[in-house]
């Protein structure tokens, strides 16, 4: 029996239910799932491989997982160490009141028009509620998104972490851990579908009293305890009622930024002052203009070079921050933004975190660092064999370009299929087995990984990618399958022919 569907406050709703039913007889309709083709292979267990790991179960691992059915690849199992609901940022550090990408837009739906947002959200509030919405409820986004796994029947296992990840010649070994244990799988092909920290960390600034000793200024877990538990980056775990009746400081111009110091002013903060090492917000979201099909199809054909200049180009304008989250802050009487005023130094101490600056010095109760995230593969422990071998774009660009834009740099270099590449000086067999769809995506096949414009051409791309590769690699055994094939289709006939 198929789980009821229930609606944004978890009550069933017969109208998702409708729209379910509707959903699985499309799926009917178009023999979905697809009957699986690939041919088991087995483990050096004995057990039989997994054909496709993927690692993240949020909005790019359930998508993958829905396109994997349709083009008959069964054999593919998706975890995530989050609990249901807890994947990817929706109920966790997104905390935007709605989303920024336009209402229409597709993606986790594959081109089943009974899986689109629309169809779930006019299955509630009917077609003049669609007219009337603005912009997307992220608590709707989330709901949507877990109606569309259960519908699907999209299986993601919760709980299960990936610690240590080992390509061979053929297969990758994987070692995951859970509450049960640690357990050993192999797969032919792994997938990182980590989200924006997928290929790196949450960025933190090596500010002199919060140094660590790992390269690339990114989080030591000892520095959580030397701050006190008053220093938070944005996508950490935020009690913000804490602060109620304190002061909070925020460190960028970002939408994350804006939003975190409005739930801290909205949950009682007396005051939150947000600063910018600009002049000025950024004034022109770029991305945008390179949501349209033709960037999509055709930004992974161009050479590296206008690849390099196009995204360093939108890095460094950056994206403003939505007018609503700025509005959503200004309401508020003890909102200030410093402008042209970057920080230098935190330090932690005595339940206070002083924040030096150019400027001045200030004392808040607590301060969020919404410096996004890096793209560095050796911040990824589930890495730590593979990550030197991993051809990065520093190695296809001079050194001049690298050191301009040294964040840029470190995204890895991609193949056609998001597979990552052998750099020349390390061997690494197998290396091509693993395939990163996450923010690290990027500068190699544009924004495919994470926002929602590019989705469904990302997951496309990827699915064809997997079965191409799965398909090649039992290239040997075509021909004996061809010749085993007996469609005896003449046999109710008279000039059917007994081999």
């Amino acid at each position: 029996m198929s789980p009821r569907s229930r609606g944004p406050t978890g009550a069933p709703h017969p109208g998702l239910d409708a729209l379910a039913a509707e959903a699985r007889r499309d799926f009917a309709h178009l023999r979905h799932p697809a009957p699986n083709w690939v041919p088991c292979v087995a483990g050096p267990d004995g057990k039989p491989a997994l054909d496709v790991l993927v690692i993240g179960g949020g909005m790019c691992g359930q998508t993958l997982g829905l396109a994997l059915a349709r083009d008959g690849i069964a054999n593919a199992r998706i975890v995530d160490r989050a609990t249901r609901g807890q994947e990817g940022p929706w109920a966790t550090y997104a905390r935007m009141d709605t989303l920024r990408s336009p209402k229409h837009l597709t993606g986790p739906d594959l081109g089943f028009p009974s899986l689109t947002f629309r169809a779930w959200y006019e299955a509630q509030h009917g077609a003049a509620g669609w007219e009337r919405l603005s912009k997307i409820a992220t608590r709707d986004w989330l709901t949507y998104l877990l109606w569309v796994r259960d519908t699907a029947g999209v299986a993601v296992e919760n709980g299960v972490e990936a610690v240590d990840i080992d390509p061979g010649l053929e297969l990758v070994r994987v070692a995951l851990r859970s509450a049960q244990g640690e357990q050993t799988v192999y797969a032919r092909k792994v997938v990182l579908a980590g989200g924006r920290d997928g290929s790196g960390a949450p960025y933190v600034p090596a500010f002199p009293s919060l140094a660590t000793q790992r390269a690339e200024g990114q989080r030591a877990e000892g520095q959580r305890a030397e701050a006190q538990n008053h220093v938070f980056h944005s996508s950490d775990t935020i009690d913000f009622a804490r602060f109620k009746g304190g002061s909070v400081g925020v460190l960028g111009a970002s939408a994350s930024a804006f939003d975190n110091a409005a739930v801290a002013l909205e949950a009682g903060a007396r005051e939150v002052r947000l600063f910018s090492r600009r002049s000025h917000l950024p004034q022109i979201n770029k991305s945008k203009w390179a949501a349209f099909p033709g960037f999509f199809h055709g930004f992974c054909d161009l050479g590296d070079d206008l690849k390099w200049r196009i995204y360093t180009y939108m890095f460094a304008l950056q994206t403003p921050p939505p007018n609503e989250s700025v509005l959503r802050c200004d309401r508020h009487a003890g909102f200030t933004l410093h402008f042209a005023e970057p920080w230098r130094d935190v330090e932690p101490g005595a339940g206070r975190v002083a924040v030096t600056t150019d400027k001045a010095r200030y004392a808040f109760d607590a301060v969020i660092l919404a410096t996004g995230f890096s793209v560095v593969l050796a911040s990824r422990p589930e890495l730590a064999r593979v990550h030197k071998k991993v051809l990065l774009w520093r190695d296809r660009i001079l050194p001049t370009e690298a050191a301009q834009h040294p964040q840029a740099a470190h995204f890895p270099y991609l193949g056609r299929g998001f597979e990552f590449i052998e750099h020349p000086a390390g061997a690494a067999p197998g290396l091509g087995n693993i395939h990163c769809f996450n923010w690290g995506v990027t500068l190699s096949h544009g924004a495919m990984a994470g926002d929602i414009p590019g989705l469904a051409e990302g997951v496309n791309r990827l699915a064809r990618a997997l079965a191409a590769g799965l398909f090649v690699a039992g290239a040997a055994n075509v021909l004996p399958a061809l010749a085993r094939h007996d469609d005896r289709e003449l046999e109710p006939t008279r000039y059917f022919v007994q081999r």
